[in-house]
């Protein structure tokens, strides 16, 4: 427990620290510093390219290829080779990791909305 001496000197510290500028409201846009920083951090650069899930399997180097589900959890695998052979070399990543959820989907509900697994690739 504190002193009284210790309390009145922590009270009229309170006052002291509060900014000087208030922060941002809710809605208000953020400062044009905010994106500056954002577009010069290296790592914007490395996502600027094709994203993994526009190659084409030939383009994919990995020999193992991986899909989930971000709504259910579940993980799909597919041999490089399998799905080459199912679905062609030029078949789009994410044409064929669409299609191995949707072949295994659990959640229908009945809209065209609300059905179906919200895949995320993984190369």
């Amino acid at each position: 427990m504190p002193t009284p001496k210790q309390m009145d000197k922590t009270a009229a510290l309170v006052g002291r620290n509060v900014p000087r500028k208030r922060g941002l409201a809710p809605d208000a846009d953020l400062p044009a510093e905010y994106w500056q920083a954002l577009l010069d951090d290296a790592r914007a650069e490395a996502r600027s390219g094709p994203s993994e899930a526009a190659l084409r399997l030939d383009q994919i180097p990995k020999h193992l290829l991986r899909v989930g589900c971000r709504r259910c959890g579940r993980i799909v695998e597919i041999q490089k080779v399998d799905a080459v052979r199912l679905y062609g070399r030029e078949a789009l990543w994410k044409d064929v990791a669409r299609r191995l959820l949707e072949n295994t989907c659990t959640l229908r509900t009945g809209r065209h909305e609300e059905d179906g697994c919200w895949p995320s690739y993984d190369v």
